[in-house]
């Protein structure tokens, strides 16, 4: 099938009240894990990747070119979007230049009227590309690449002025941050976001970013509530680190060949295609390719 623009699948998936998986990839193992597992479960699936993944992946173009390789390779036929996640300026042109399916453009660190102008700017260069683009209003708690947020709730009317240049969905701060959530964590703002999908109307769909640790019960919340791409990073870096410790503590690198990074790393490909299935599951995305 090749790469695809994010926004068909995530319109279905706002109409049909579910959301697609954006799992963020590190390494070959992650994509071609991410990859299987959809595709078995016949779900879509959005690749995200951040500049600071791409860069330790030699850059934007070895990216683009392993995962559109590897989606020929092994007859993937789900629709994939490789995306831009948090996207610079710089960096949203760059991604594009080397073939991503997907843009976000990160402008919620700019005052409102800047991050208007860059995004409206980048909206009409991905559209005329055939690509999708996803904005950002209210920083997301949390660092990602270098960019650190205490998770302020995103202004309604700010979503909304935003929403209209005509970006394809949208992340607003609603409370949720990157990263592993603190236990004095208060959940999320089911208010503010209600108000701001007031704001910008029933067709715009909405994205959750931090969504690796989030109870189910708020994910399938913030879902019913017009919430329709969810990101998942932590939560398969966490089993993945957990199944390759297990592996070495109970000394099987060193039975055989167990040192063969193939099967150094087995555990932990294996315990990232179960963390996919259990996302899915809880999205809602299973058998809507």
């Amino acid at each position: 099938m090749g790469l695809v623009s994010a926004k068909e699948m995530i319109d279905k998936a706002l109409e049909g009240h579910y959301a697609i998986a954006q799992f963020n990839i590190n390494n070959l193992e992650w994509t071609k894990a991410i990859l299987l597992e959809c595709e078995e479960l016949k779900a879509p699936v959005i690749l995200g990747v951040s500049e600071g993944a791409a860069k330790y992946m030699t850059g934007f173009n070895t990216v683009h070119a392993m995962v559109a390789a590897m989606v020929d390779a092994l007859n993937i036929t789900v629709p994939v979007a490789l995306h831009l996640d948090h996207g610079s300026y710089e960096g949203a042109k760059a991604a594009l230049a080397a073939g991503f399916s997907s843009i976000m453009f990160d402008g919620s660190h700019y005052e409102i009227d800047e991050n208007v102008a860059k995004t409206k700017e980048l909206v009409e260069l991905c559209h005329s590309k055939g690509v999708s683009i996803e904005a950002e209003v209210g920083g997301i708690g949390g660092t990602e690449d270098g960019v650190t947020s205490s998770g302020e709730c995103a202004d309604p009317a700010e979503c909304k002025r935003v929403a209209e240049l005509g970006v394809d969905f949208l992340a607003c701060g609603i409370g949720n941050i990157h990263g592993v959530y603190p236990a004095d964590w208060e959940g999320l703002r089911f208010d503010v976001l209600a108000n701001i999908k007031d704001a910008i109307g029933p067709k715009m769909p909405m994205v959750l970013h931090g969504g690796s640790g989030i109870p189910d019960e708020q994910v399938k919340k913030a879902i019913s509530l017009g919430v329709s791409k969810v990101n998942v990073n932590t939560e398969l870096q966490l089993v993945f680190a957990a199944a390759t410790r297990k592996y070495i503590e109970e000394g099987k690198d060193q039975q055989g060949k167990g040192y063969d990074p193939r099967k150094l790393l087995a555990p932990g490909f294996e315990a990232i295609k179960a963390g996919v299935k259990n996302r899915l599951e809880c999205f809602g995305s299973i058998g809507k390719a």
